[in-house]
């Protein structure tokens, strides 16, 4: 065996055995927000241009997150199509990502309290809420198609994003305006979550968690990034007075 071989394997050894002693030792601690947010942002740079690393998915991550449990550094809500597997979209691994899909990424109780969990019991610190570019739970709202069993109720979350976004794009219809209604549902999902979840709140106004919005585009693969919701204070404080 050559020296360079012998080095590369040694290199390996090294970084799965410091690997290994974080996680036995004291808890790994996470990234900020912001540097949480930034690791996403290269996760999809990375897929984009079809350099992914696929991290954190080999058998020591398996046997370490079935030991140790799971800290995951954000939390994504996305939709549930099959065109947007988020992982892989954040060329993330297992225990990275907390995830909740859900058509149309709507926010209810359900979804609400989930996102609490990563938040409170697993100490994510970042949430994204993802809507995703040819939504057909936005799209079938758009077009006013006549849905059956529990998806009228699932879609009526949002209809009030539909509304504002033909409220301000009077001209447009068809696919140009299921494009402003998916980011308004985006809007519409983070509004809602701070409604329902005074424990949200809280940890927003403290600046324990980052909410940000984002699209994913199907075609491209690529993110485009919203922010904070432009009236997240005024929406925190008020949706606090009105529990």
């Amino acid at each position: 065996m050559s020296q360079m071989k012998r080095g590369i394997i040694f290199a390996v050894v090294v970084l799965a055995l410091c690997s290994a002693m974080v996680w036995a030792g004291a808890p790994e601690s996470l990234p900020t927000p912001d540097q949480a947010l930034e690791r996403l942002q290269r996760g999809n740079e990375r897929f984009v241009a079809s350099k992914p690393i696929h991290p954190d998915l080999d058998p020591l991550r398996r046997s370490i997150t079935a030991k140790e449990g799971q800290r995951p550094f954000a939390m994504v809500l996305g939709c549930s199509d099959s065109r947007v597997p988020v992982e892989h979209v954040f060329d993330a691994g297992l225990g990275d990502l907390f995830v909740i899909r859900v058509a149309g990424n709507v926010t209810y109780f359900d979804q609400a309290g989930t996102i609490e969990y990563g938040a409170e019991h697993l100490g994510a610190n970042l949430l994204v809420v993802m809507g995703h570019t040819k939504c057909g739970a936005v799209a079938a709202v758009v077009n006013g198609a006549q849905e059956h069993g529990n998806i009228p109720a699932l879609v009526a979350n949002i209809v009030p994003a539909v509304n504002r976004a033909r409220a301000e794009n009077p001209g447009l219809s068809g696919p140009e305006l299921v494009d402003k209604a998916v980011e308004a549902n985006v809007w519409q999902s983070i509004e809602d979550l701070f409604k329902q979840s005074p424990a949200m709140r809280e940890m927003v106004k403290a600046g324990k968690v980052k909410v940000v919005g984002a699209v994913y585009d199907i075609e491209s693969g690529k993110v485009k990034w919203l922010g904070e919701h432009s009236r997240q204070a005024e929406l925190v404080e008020l949706a606090g007075g009105a529990s």
